[in-house]
């Protein structure tokens, strides 16, 4: 067996480590790979029940050595598919560090399945279901112990659960989420009805915003409804049936209807002057094609999954885009902190001022914080939370969302007379002694 070589086992222990935040996976899935000679390739990640299967068929399976005119011969067993829960995971990494000749096949903490021994030798495919009767989180992975050869071959997967009779093909922590979806898809549908309800009763103080913030309800209700959607028909026949495309539409709309809106909320368009700066402007051109950029990965990371070659750097890219458009949304709303600071002490308005800096101030500190819920306690939950509860992140990640929507909307709801914008003489008095006394920091 060859060893592999110095450089690589560094890098072959980083590949594992990504892999225990690795999301989860699913659906029926028909996989090629080509001329492949990666140590390890994960293809799905599972949560099982003391009833599930994995199905694995493997066709035109072939191997040739990375240099042709090499003389070594070729051991089918040292090739395979094996399954791996994120304890045995950690271990074979320890193993790896161990060890100088190892090959995870042989790993006592791995869960073998087969190996290109099995293989029918007159067609070179292979078809069995496998039971996973010991519930847990399992990673399957093919495993290439002889990196100086590469693989090619057809791969289809089914991982499913049984619920009495019927197939479940979401992950144990992930067979609620079509209800969970759709019942957040009703609350926005009511918020959406509320929502044109109070602006038709406050019509006068309506602006264009208002209808934006109408239309981002409308799309995230939509999102949601489809995601619910998509959901419900893997779980059931473990393919999305086309629901996935109309999710991804929604949720590339939603995106960019979401930053859009922020953006517009932050540096008062619409409520303290009806025009954008040029500097506003171009944060909007910056953001709204960071977002398209950001969905594009998305889709690659979702539809390829992690056996694709590339399928790290669309998700290191994915991350670095969206922490470049949350970092960009909060710039504006400092410009306008900023600007209304300096305005309330000489333009003889400091009441009124002094009411909408504490506006955008509290906007700008729900924004930060929506954002590190969402990107940092969420990411947290996903990855300290037993493998039969990942649910519970994504209804903490909705729930917060929902919240967030229902403060902005608040906050900047069509009212007539705004207690931010419309002041007597005794709370003009008190915001002139209130800036005498007092420096509002960001």
């Amino acid at each position: 067996m060859a060893e592999a070589s110095p450089p690589v086992r560094p890098l072959f222990v980083l590949s594992l480590l990504l892999l225990l935040v690795s999301p989860s996976l699913a659906e029926i899935k028909h996989l090629r790979i080509e001329s492949d000679s990666r140590s390890m390739i994960l293809f799905e990640e599972f949560g099982f029940t003391p009833t599930g299967h994995v199905t694995i068929s493997v066709s035109s399976v072939s191997w040739t050595p990375e240099n042709p005119a090499s003389s070594t011969t070729f051991d089918p067993s040292t090739m395979g598919f094996l399954l791996l829960t994120e304890e045995s995971l950690l271990q074979i990494i320890a193993e790896i560090e161990q060890l100088s000749h190892f090959c995870v096949l042989r790993s006592p903490h791995a869960h073998l399945l087969f190996d290109f021994h099995s293989l029918d030798t007159s067609t070179r495919s292979y078809n069995q279901s496998f039971p996973v009767t010991i519930p847990n989180q399992y990673s399957l992975f093919f495993a290439n112990c002889r990196p100086d050869f590469r693989v090619t071959m057809n791969v289809r997967t089914e991982i499913y659960n049984l619920e009495g009779n019927v197939r479940d093909y979401l992950p144990a922590g992930q067979t609620q989420l079509p209800k969970l979806y759709l019942a957040f898809a009703l609350l926005y549908f009511a918020f959406l009805f509320a929502w044109v309800y109070f602006c038709l009763r406050f019509r006068n103080a309506v602006h264009r915003i208002h209808a934006l913030m109408g239309g981002l309800l409308l799309v995230k209700g939509l999102n949601l409804l489809c995601a619910a959607e998509d959901k419900f028909f893997v779980k059931r026949t473990g393919t999305p049936h086309g629901w996935d495309v109309v999710f991804y539409i929604f949720q590339f709309v939603r995106g960019i209807l979401l930053f859009t809106v922020i953006i517009l909320v932050g540096t008062g368009w619409s409520f303290l002057k009806p025009f954008l700066q040029e500097r506003e402007k171009k944060v909007l051109m910056i953001v709204i094609p960071l977002q398209v950029v950001a969905n594009i990965a998305s889709v690659v990371i979702d539809e390829t999954g992690p056996f694709s070659k590339d399928w790290a750097t669309w998700r290191q890219l994915f991350l670095l885009i969206d922490i470049a458009c949350c970092c960009a949304i909060i710039v504006p709303i400092v410009w306008s902190i900023r600007t209304l600071r300096e305005a309330s002490k000489t333009d003889g308005k400091a009441a009124r001022n002094l009411a909408k800096l504490t506006l955008f101030r509290q906007f700008y500190m729900v924004v930060v914080g929506y954002l590190y819920l969402t990107r940092i306690v969420v990411f947290a939950l996903k990855t300290i939370t037993a493998y039969k509860y990942r649910w519970v992140s994504t209804a903490v990640e909705e729930a917060v969302t929902l919240v967030f929507y229902a403060f902005m909307f608040y906050m900047f709801r069509p009212v007539e007379k705004n207690q931010y914008f419309v002041l007597d003489d005794e709370e003009e008095e008190a915001a002139q002694a209130a800036l005498q006394d007092e420096e509002f920091e960001l």
